[in-house]
């Protein structure tokens, strides 16, 4: 495993319909979105998933976390962590959640300013929620 700092990260931003995902590398402190996933009530393609890690080879993967405004959990909270405990239980691979409150707005935001209304498809802005993930994330570990 590359030392902390050098890893590769996969980011997910976690739907029942559609999953947003990212790669990211922390060097960079960068991430680029990868095509999101369709998911039938919040259940994937895991064979989908397993390309995504034999493809990019994670050393960590984040889930994002989608807490109410106060901090307080959802269902969706709850519904997120089963995602985050199937990734580390599938694939072994370490698994961090982090708080994604704002990333859709800021995904709609980046979106918007890259090219007006047109870019906002649905499964960009998940997929860019997922960068903005990774973006905090890696925030919070080197501050």
């Amino acid at each position: 495993m590359p030392e902390l700092g050098n890893r590769t990260v996969l980011a997910f931003d976690f739907g029942t319909k559609s999953i947003g995902v990212a790669v990211g590398q922390e060097i960079t402190g960068t991430a680029s979105p990868l095509a999101a996933l369709k998911a039938k009530d919040g259940i994937p393609d895991w064979a989908v998933i397993e390309k995504l890690y034999e493809e990019w080879q994670p050393h960590v993967v984040v889930v994002g976390l989608p807490l109410n405004m106060d901090g307080t959990e959802q269902e969706m909270t709850q519904r997120a962590r089963k995602f985050a405990n199937r990734l580390h239980g599938r694939f072994r691979v370490a698994v961090e959640t982090c708080d994604e409150r704002l990333t859709t707005t800021d995904a709609k935001s980046m979106l918007f300013e890259l090219g007006g209304y047109k870019k906002l498809t649905k499964d960009k802005v998940d997929s860019v929620s997922a960068c903005v993930i990774f973006a905090s994330w890696t925030e919070s570990q080197y501050g």
